[in-house]
């Protein structure tokens, strides 16, 4: 089977080659990108935390006021 002269024109030198990332590149830009997922994910997980203990002192001071008014 041939290849026309377009079809050759679009094939992938070893110069074409060189712009594109390695994969020790590639590694290095994806775990920079789940160390800020990761971080993110923290943040998250963290603020979750702090609204559940809101939370908690909030039925614990509303539990205190009813308490206060049935007197």
């Amino acid at each position: 089977m041939t290849i026309t002269p377009e079809q050759f024109n679009k094939l992938a030198t070893k110069d074409d080659l060189k712009d594109f990332v390695t994969k020790e590149e590639f590694n290095k830009k994806t775990d920079q990108i789940l160390y800020a997922v990761d971080g993110i994910a923290k943040n998250f997980q963290d603020h979750k935390i702090e609204h559940i203990a809101n939370q908690a002192a909030h039925d614990r001071f509303e539990e205190r006021i009813t308490e206060l008014e049935n007197r």
